[in-house]
């Protein structure tokens, strides 16, 4: 499909913004995101269905593609616009064969090889980290720095990238200088004025 990464992804987190996934996406929205993940590790199926159902008509109307993180089953019913699959996810081939050729799907990498096998895949984006120490996940593996980054780069220079883990205003030029499209945030974006904080990052 035709899928240009933003600079700023933004991915949505309850514990840390204090609201729910639809209002996050809708501040996101105003602030100017065009592509949003929905980050949900604790709220019941059917809950998360709710929030996530709300949040993918907001980015509907606004013409924001909203991706589902880890389950394709919820990305389905949602009718979310596709899903982000970890390395214990279901396999990005299997995903694509239930969400079809129009969805978005983008998966997480830990290593040069890991990306370089990611690409083979039916995938839109590799999302490369952790770039820096994060706070935001419990079980991350090691950090890769702005030099991971780069060699994901410098070994397949057509890889759609994301980087994720730790970015934040101050440390963003880096990442991009590295090599990444896009940066994956979540406590820079959702904590505090959401949509000031999106503002903010996008005019740097």
């Amino acid at each position: 499909m035709n899928f240009t990464l933003p600079k700023i992804y933004p991915i949505t987190d309850r514990r840390l913004s204090g609201l729910s996934h639809a209002e996050q996406v809708r501040r996101l929205v105003a602030g100017g995101a065009t592509l949003i993940q929905l980050r949900e590790k604790s709220l019941s199926p059917r809950d998360f269905y709710d929030d996530a159902v709300a949040a993918v008509a907001i980015g509907r109307s606004a013409d924001v593609k909203i991706l589902i993180n880890d389950r394709v089953d919820l990305a389905i019913a949602a009718k979310a616009d596709g899903v982000h699959l970890g390395r214990d996810d279901m396999p990005a081939d299997a995903a694509r064969r239930l969400l079809g050729l129009d969805a978005i799907i983008g998966t997480s990498t830990h290593s040069v090889e890991q990306a370089a096998a990611a690409i083979e895949m039916s995938v839109d984006y590799v999302a490369i980290g952790p770039v820096f120490a994060t706070a935001t996940k419990d079980d991350t593996s090691p950090v890769v720095g702005p030099a991971g980054v780069r060699a994901v780069r410098a070994a397949r220079g057509d890889i759609p990238l994301v980087a994720i883990g730790g970015i934040d205003k101050g440390n963003l030029d880096t990442v991009i200088a590295a090599g990444a499209d896009s940066a994956a945030m979540i406590s820079a974006v959702v904590v505090g004025d959401i949509e000031q904080n999106l503002r903010q990052l996008l005019s740097k």
